[in-house]
Formats: structure tokens, sequence, C-alpha cells
């Protein structure tokens, strides 16, 4: 266990020093391609009322998706998804200062929650001029959405893969 705590650290350090932004957990992928997620080892399973932790994500207690909607698993998110979902977890600091702000949900493509429930976080669009379109938004009990197209669609992501 020990050597594989090392290993780890020592690519963290490499990942920092060629400018990555992770904090915890993991090597950075190529900008946009998805990210390799180790297994959750000590955490409590999804579903069972606590949040667990998978490199550094903060994950919903939440077992399923709600009714109806898409599932992504963090391996097939960009890895710029996953470093947004570890600053969400962290509280930031945020990119942008539009980041962490309230979502309406006017377009009722997530579930029905009061004012205030969501809120948005750029997610980094290599390349793009601006904050680009790709968003996560987070709900108030730990659950998670995926935007590629802003706000057009949505999948709930799941930390099960």
């Amino acid at each position: 266990m020990r050597h594989v705590r090392a290993t780890v650290m020592a690519l963290l350090t490499a990942a920092a020093v060629a400018g990555c932004t992770t904090p915890t957990g993991s090597t950075q992928s190529a900008p946009g391609s998805p990210v390799a997620v180790a297994p959750t080892t000590g955490a409590t399973s999804p579903g069972a009322g606590a949040p667990t932790s998978v490199l550094g994500v903060a994950c919903a207690p939440r077992a399923t998706s709600p009714s109806g909607m898409p599932v992504i698993g963090l391996t097939h998110l960009p890895s710029q998804a996953v470093s947004t979902l570890r600053l969400i977890a962290r509280h930031g600091p945020f990119p942008f200062h539009e980041d962490d702000t309230i979502f309406d949900n006017y377009q009722k493509l997530l579930p029905i929650e009061p004012y205030g429930y969501y809120h948005e976080f750029t997610v980094v669009t290599p390349g793009a001029g601006n904050r680009g379109t790709r968003r996560i938004v987070a709900g108030s009990d730990g659950e998670d959405y995926y935007t590629a197209d802003h706000y057009t669609s949505f999948e709930w992501i799941s930390c099960g893969g």
C-alpha cells in the first residue's frame, strides 16, 4: 500500500509540474479525453445515505438517476469536468465569477426543486475564447448533472463508472 501511495504521489507531482490542476487523486488525461477512475476504498456505498468520494469528487448518496435521465459515469466525463467536480467538492476557488451561481432550471429538464437548489459551474473548454457550453449543475443534496450543450440536455453523473 505504501508503494502504491508513493507512486500516486509521484504521478500527482508530475502532473502538477506539467501544469495540470488535479489537486487530489488522479493523473490528468489529454484535454477533453475521459479520465481513468480508481475504485473507491473505505467510502460509504451509494444509496446508503451518505456521500461517497471517488478521486476527490463527492458523490451523491442516490444510487440511481432520476427517472428517464441519461447517466454518464466519471470514466466517461472529460477530464476538465472531473476537475470542476473536485473544485465543487473543495468549494473553490472557481475560475469564473459566474461559477457557483443559482441555476434556475427554466428548461425543467432536471427534477423540479425550490429556487436556489441548483448551482452551475463552468467546465473549461480548451481552445474556447469564452466559458464555452459545458457545465456541471450541482444539486443541494449532492447530485451532479453534466451538460455539454449549454443546458439543452443533461446527464446525471454516476460515480459508479
